[in-house]
């Protein structure tokens, strides 16, 4: 969240955020709780200041009408502390609550708008793939192949599931493969990590866990919840922690299983793969100091860039618009691989890497020992290595070949131990 001081002094321009975000939250509440709060603090300490006078005053040899007027005085001020500390505690919630809608503060060059056609295209590396024939979509393609079941698994499992099988599976382990072995080369410490995470750690990560609006699959009486990125459990790992500012920045690569239920995607650019309830991910995650986060992001960018450059994949960066950044991100970079089957071709987000500056380390209390003393909030980002469901999107719709078989990109045939999928 933001600092409750920062919105107080900066309250135009939090509310103008909050405009440029298309989100629903009460900065002027914020700023009213919060007054209420500093006033409940001051009547507290000062009655506090008062009992402890009192205190000193019961000392010693009393007549008995004094002793006995001071006892009632000093159960009246125990009855007020009482009181304004109840008031403070649900004052304190109430802050909290309407402090946590408010979104990060964007990033000044990030383009404002709503929608995808308002994001800003920064850079582009490789051309659209032309073929000499109609390509098919991965749909088709998989199912040609025999390596992508997506009518049993609904029927085991329900719509937006799918197996993978044959040279499906080896193509999936060496994609993750692929990316694992870039990143731990750039001394990205590796993980697996949970696949469920509690409903605070979440929350602290920006996710909304609960109602009809989250994309969270909750999992009853238990206050957890599946994960939908390893960000969330990457991000909950120093959680109340303060971290040897020499040990910054910190670089983590966390594979997991994702689950999001995706509720209203359908259409023609959300079939097959592209939007699906599980899915395998390799995500990157960095804590680093405050001035080193700006370079940070950029070089999580250039980490997937490298990524898919080497898969010989077109691909295009855009710049986010604030009304699709999400609460946590102060600025995000979104990839888009050229996909020929989306729509007769298109482009289609296959990785995003966002700046959540001090946001989500303000949520879940992650600082370090500055060198003046001090503990002060790490800055937070994380970037996505692979999504492997969408990596498997590209690879087959842009490497397919006349007969129908796909050719797989160099890097991953050492991984995959063939160089081309082939009808059964």
């Amino acid at each position: 969240m933001l600092d409750y001081h920062f919105i107080v002094e900066n309250l135009p321009a939090v509310k103008k955020n909050i405009a440029d975000r298309c989100m629903k939250a009460d900065a002027d509440a914020v700023v009213a709780l919060f007054n209420k709060r500093t006033n409940l603090t001051t009547s507290l300490q000062r009655l506090q200041q008062q009992r402890n006078i009192h205190a000193a005053a019961m000392k010693g040899g009393l007549e008995h009408e004094k002793r006995t007027a001071l006892i009632e005085e000093g159960k009246k001020i125990k009855e007020d502390i009482a009181g304004v500390e109840t008031e403070l505690t649900h004052v304190e919630a109430a802050l909290e609550e309407e402090a946590r809608r408010i979104p990060n503060m964007a990033h000044p060059d990030a383009p404002v708008g709503k929608e995808d056609k308002d994001n800003l295209e920064v850079k582009r590396v490789g051309e659209p793939v032309k073929f000499g024939f109609t390509p098919k979509d991965h749909v088709q393609l998989g199912q040609e192949l025999d390596i992508i079941d997506f009518d049993s698994a609904t029927k085991v499992s329900g719509t937006k599931f799918y197996y993978l099988k044959h040279e499906g599976v080896f193509l999936e382990l060496g994609l993750v493969r692929y990316a694992l072995d870039i990143l731990q080369k750039k001394g990205f410490t590796p993980f697996i990590t949970p696949d469920v995470a509690k409903e605070e750690i979440l929350e602290g990560i920006g996710f909304n866990p609960r109602g009809a609006e989250s994309n969270v699959y909750a999992i009853e009486e238990e206050g957890a919840c599946l994960v939908g990125t390893a960000e969330i459990t990457l991000g909950g790992y120093y959680s109340n922690t303060i971290i040897a500012k020499d040990k910054l920045p910190l670089k983590m690569a966390g594979l997991s299983h994702c689950f999001r239920r995706e509720a209203g995607a359908a259409g023609q650019f959300s079939k097959g793969l592209y939007r699906v309830h599980q899915f395998t991910k390799l995500e990157m995650f960095v804590y680093c100091l405050p001035e080193d986060s700006n370079q940070c992001h950029d070089y999580l960018r250039s980490v997937e860039e490298e990524i898919f450059s080497g898969l010989g994949i077109p691909f295009r960066v855009v710049d986010t618009c604030t009304g699709d950044l999400g609460a946590p991100a102060y600025r995000k970079w979104d990839l888009e691989a050229w996909m020929p089957g989306r729509n007769n071709g298109g482009w289609g987000e296959v990785t995003s890497t966002s700046n959540c500056t001090d946001y989500q380390a303000r949520r879940l209390n992650v600082k370090y020992k500055d060198d003046d003393g001090k503990n002060k909030f790490v800055h937070m980002l994380n970037g996505t290595a692979i999504a492997v469901s969408r990596a498997i999107i590209a690879v087959l719709e842009n490497f397919q070949q006349e007969d129908g078989s796909v050719r797989l990109p160099a890097p991953l045939v050492p991984y995959c131990g063939f160089e081309v999928i082939k009808k059964k």
